[in-house]
């Protein structure tokens, strides 16, 4: 998604398994990028929100904002990441 290569992936479930998406399409992502989906919205969020493509993702103000700071990073960074207060303050 953020256009990195050489990084360990992660799979990430474009509709969450929490919300019916167990068996629908995944997509690899890096460690970090998936992490931030994450800590920026909450599994039901992202359905709402429609955040289901790599397109939508990649589109939302937010995650093209992380993206655009993502892909300057050097393969190696493990960027901390910290959940938003969106997130925390809510359960799924």
């Amino acid at each position: 998604m953020c256009g990195r290569s050489s990084l360990e992936t992660t799979t990430h479930h474009l509709i969450p398994r929490g919300e019916g998406g167990s068996h629908l399409p995944t997509a690899q992502l890096c460690k970090a990028c998936h992490k931030m989906i994450h800590a920026m919205y909450t599994n039901r969020d992202l359905v709402i929100l429609g955040l289901t493509t790599i397109p939508a993702l990649q589109q939302d103000s937010a995650i093209a904002a992380y993206l655009g700071w993502n892909r300057k990073q050097p393969a190696g960074a493990k960027p901390r990441v910290k959940k938003s207060a969106r997130v925390r303050g809510r359960k799924e």
